[in-house]
């Protein structure tokens, strides 16, 4: 049996298994000790684009296990292993490991816990390292928007069109930024401060502020112009006159402006529209190629970890050294300095 449910904030709607636990949890909505306003809260423990995931992930679980007559809530152990090495067949161990953890929620929300979550077991353990061990765990993601690669856009963008102001401005505040692309699409008017020295932008939520603290990036007014966020930003939205709501917003064929935000998924066609009218290869480059960019082109500038990680606003340090060994893959390799004598 499917439930049709809304998630209103990601505006998306999906089908999902009836007994997807994290969405409308029966434990949760029949308990009387429970206030309206507690059981509300509980349902916004995890964001959109997580429970997105994880239903999806648990459909496919649970599909396998209704073709092989299998339960699947609550799963044994044996199940989830058979059920993972099969998929191990054609997916990668990162892909692998994010189903574990899907199902391992689930059962954690229909109140399996503890020693009596299946996906916990040492057996669904042993297996996942295998099959790591197996695959290997490296992750080949998009290739980067470097700075160079600005400069290579700068002339591409219709400036006359609205369309061409609005993606100037959303490619390079998105490099300046390092943001993701959905919170580069969440950005509203309201959230801005311009400064002499440039713009502040304010994130009351991100991937990496789930409890909605509050962060500001700043970007600075860059000593060249034809890359400059900021310039770019203000051009786009002086002419488009938006003085309020989403500063990123579609546009019709005949360059009308909608009201409505920007999807996620545009940010993604856009860059990849722009590369592709450089000659670059449009397939290696998505929305996430922005935010990759700024930390390997800032590494190769020997700018430090921390202060990286104070613009992407990330929380470990471990993917931030990734961008770093890629930005120095060349810089740091013993063969320049055997060239070099």
């Amino acid at each position: 049996m499917l439930l049709y449910i809304l998630l209103i904030e990601s505006r998306f709607i999906m089908k999902i298994k009836d007994n997807f636990m994290l969405i409308k949890n029966a434990r949760i909505e029949n308990n009387e000790r429970l206030s309206l306003k507690a059981k509300r809260r509980l349902e916004k423990s995890k964001a959109d684009n997580t429970l997105k995931a994880y239903a999806c992930d648990w459909s496919d679980f649970s599909d396998w296990c209704q073709y092989h007559g299998v339960t699947d809530l609550p799963a044994s152990p044996e199940t989830i292993v058979n059920y993972i090495n099969d998929l191990a067949d054609d997916a990668k161990a990162n892909t692998v490991s994010r189903r574990v953890t899907a199902i391992s929620e689930n059962h954690i929300a229909a109140g399996f816990s503890g020693r009596h979550n299946p996906a916990k077991d040492g057996m669904v353990r042993a297996a996942m390292s295998a099959i790591r061990r197996e695959k290997g765990t490296f992750q080949r993601g998009k290739s980067p928007i470097l700075m160079e690669t600005l400069y290579l856009l700068a002339d591409l963008f219709d400036e006359e069109k609205l369309s061409g102001l609005r993606d100037k401005a959303l490619i390079y505040l998105g490099f300046a930024g390092a943001f993701r692309r959905s919170e580069l699409v969440h950005i509203q008017y309201e959230d801005l401060t311009f400064t002499p020295q440039g713009v502040i932008i304010f994130m009351a939520h991100s991937k990496g502020d789930q409890l909605g603290h509050g962060e500001q990036i700043a970007i600075p007014y860059a000593p060249q112009a034809e890359i400059c966020a900021v310039r770019a930003l203000k051009k786009w939205l002086d002419t488009a006159q938006i003085h309020r709501g989403p500063i990123f917003r579609p546009i019709t064929r005949v360059q009308s402006l909608r009201n409505t935000q920007l999807s996620d998924k545009s940010v993604a066609l856009i860059v990849k529209k722009y590369v592709g009218l450089a000659g670059l290869d449009e397939h290696l480059f998505a929305g996430h190629s922005l935010r990759r960019g700024f930390a390997t082109s800032a590494a190769q500038h020997d700018i430090d970890a921390l202060t990286i990680m104070r613009q992407t606003r990330h929380k470990s340090e471990k993917m931030v050294h990734r961008y770093i060994e890629q930005g120095n893959i060349f810089k740091d390799n013993a063969l320049n300095r055997m060239y070099n004598k």
